[in-house]
């Protein structure tokens, strides 16, 4: 149905009672409301602090890695050091790589005073719990709502290797850093499997007959080898936050 149309069906409905038997127009009612929603949602969100109180890094990956792996311990060590620096961890709040940085960020700071360790958890069914070392826990019910929370939450994403879901939250933040909606917010890519990622963008987006990306839309994630790399890339970006 075409906007104008959808307009004058809900200002008449607004006008008079609507029958749930009236199919199409009781649609039309629950469509426009959403809408509405979203619109406020997005004009809330706008309303932003003019800086937080400290550094805020989401770190992304697996929840399959287990506590005695070396990539857990080695997550587990960069959330340390970043919450010996005063700044906040945020994960998805479940097991694996998510559990190592929650856990990492409480040896830091274990009397809870200075730094948070937050979950931003989605509703599943056959989700895990939330790992006992988040703090705070935010719970949403879509993907894309935690997705914009994650947005809303961070100034820094470091991505360790992960799965599907991993993936989706580095194209979410690739994408908006690609098209301008975030600024000034690094994205770390931590390991060989995200470096092949970015050159296949490069060769089969920007350097191919199509050109489905702009070049230098390869160059927005930095890859590094090592957490200490990104340690270190986040240790100056996290100064220069603060000089702001």
């Amino acid at each position: 149905m075409p906007d104008n149309d959808r307009d004058a069906l809900i200002h008449n409905a607004a006008s008079e009672n609507i029958s749930l038997g009236d199919e199409d127009a009781t649609l039309e009612i629950l469509r426009g409301v959403v809408f509405d929603l979203w619109r406020t949602v997005g004009n809330l969100t706008r309303l932003q602090p003019s800086k937080r109180p400290r550094y805020r890094v989401s770190i992304f990956g697996s929840a399959r890695i287990r506590p005695e792996m070396p990539l857990y311990q080695d997550v587990k060590r960069l959330a340390f050091e970043l919450a010996n620096r005063n700044c906040d961890i945020i994960t998805g709040g479940g097991p694996g790589l998510m559990q190592a940085a929650n856990e990492g960020e409480m040896q830091a700071d274990p009397e809870r005073a200075k730094t948070r360790s937050v979950g931003i958890r989605v509703d599943l069914d056959f989700e895990q719990e939330t790992n006992a070392f988040v703090e705070e826990v935010y719970v949403h019910r879509t993907f894309f709502s935690r997705l914009h929370h994650f947005v809303m939450a961070s100034d820094a994403f470091v991505v360790v290797p992960g799965g599907i879901g991993t993936t989706l939250e580095l194209m979410m933040i690739w994408q908006l850093l690609q098209v301008r909606k975030l600024h000034d917010h690094p994205l770390i890519l931590v390991g060989d499997m995200w470096e092949r990622l970015v050159d296949w963008v490069k060769t089969d987006m920007v350097d191919a007959d199509l050109q489905t990306a702009s070049p230098g839309d390869e160059a927005i994630p930095t890859c590094v080898s090592t957490v200490d790399e990104a340690l270190a890339l986040l240790i100056e970006t996290h100064e220069q936050w603060k000089s702001r």
